[in-house]
């Protein structure tokens, strides 16, 4: 049996951007759905970072304060689950759930999140979000002046490299093959103190999630405990697309100052529009409620 109801606006994506999109709503008086499937990106990283009065706090627990804060806003509802299909409709939008359930709101919201594609290498999906990071704001502190690596390659590895010499003296460019690097980058890297290994990585050898080395095709192991690396990712949520969202060259979606896609009545935040960092997910969240909030009401005026 499907369940049919209608809301002011969805959010779908629970999870920070989502959460904190609903809290502006909540508090706006308007009556939100947030639908949300329970995966977070993040539900690996032990500890966040870099967010003001929760620094250190695990993931779990800064979803589970933001929640226990949001039941006191009883026009907010919670549904848990995945959006399956969305459809535009005179009066806004329809959403399909995996489980048959349909649900109608005037203005969606979109904080689903990005889906990371982990490159074939033994080992790297194990450690990703525990020793091999993305953000040294979010996790340098924590690993600051350890055997580091960095995998990547031509000027982002040049880029990565420099910024994370901030944080390490010990500090390896792994590019996976032909370095891709300048003469004048190169020698700027090696003054530096930073080697420069290329060659295909083979493997990551750890313990548990905790990285002991990095495992070439060709030359010794190289002893780490931090592998800094940004693989390619996609959209978790396939809808925006499907909607017309448009999207810049890295894959995100495009979305102007208020978070307000290229679709009229959609809004995206959260790491499917921006850097990916909890304090970032939740400014854009917040900035996404209010704008929708402001919308409604030049809605009712017009």
């Amino acid at each position: 049996m499907t369940t049919r109801q209608d809301f002011d606006v969805m959010i779908i994506g629970g999870s920070y951007a989502g959460l904190a999109a609903a809290l502006a709503l909540g508090r706006a008086l308007r009556h939100v759905l947030i639908i949300d499937a329970g995966t977070p990106c993040n539900r690996m990283t032990p500890h966040s970072h870099n967010f003001l009065t929760r620094d250190g706090a695990t993931p779990a627990e800064l979803s589970g304060i933001a929640r226990e804060q949001l039941v006191r806003y009883n026009t907010l509802t919670f549904y848990q689950g995945t959006a399956e299909n969305a459809v535009r409709k005179p009066e806004g939008f329809e959403v399909t759930t995996q489980g048959g359930d349909i649900f109608s709101a005037r203005k969606l919201i979109f904080a689903t999140g990005l889906k990371d594609t982990m490159p074939d290498v033994t080992g790297f999906a194990d450690c990703w979000g525990i020793s091999i990071l993305h953000c040294p704001y979010c996790h340098g502190f924590e690993v600051k002046g350890e055997p580091t690596a960095v995998w990547a390659n031509g000027e982002a590895g040049y880029g990565f490299a420099r910024l994370l010499s901030n944080w390490t003296n010990k500090l390896t460019l792994a590019t996976g093959g032909p370095s891709g690097l300048s003469p004048s980058q190169h020698e700027k890297l090696q003054g530096s103190g930073i080697q420069i290994i290329e060659d295909k990585i083979s493997a990551i050898l750890h313990t548990g999630g905790k990285i002991n080395q990095i495992v070439f095709e060709s030359r010794a192991p190289l002893a780490v405990t931090v592998l800094y690396a940004k693989p390619a990712f996609e959209q978790k949520c396939v809808l925006p697309e499907k909607l017309g969202c448009q999207f810049s060259e890295t894959g995100l979606l495009k979305t102007d100052a208020f978070q307000k896609t290229t679709v009229p009545g959609i809004w995206a935040c959260g790491d499917n529009t921006a850097s990916r960092s909890v304090a970032v997910a939740v400014s854009t969240g917040t900035v996404a409620g209010a704008a929708v909030n402001h919308e409604l009401i030049e809605d009712a005026f017009s």
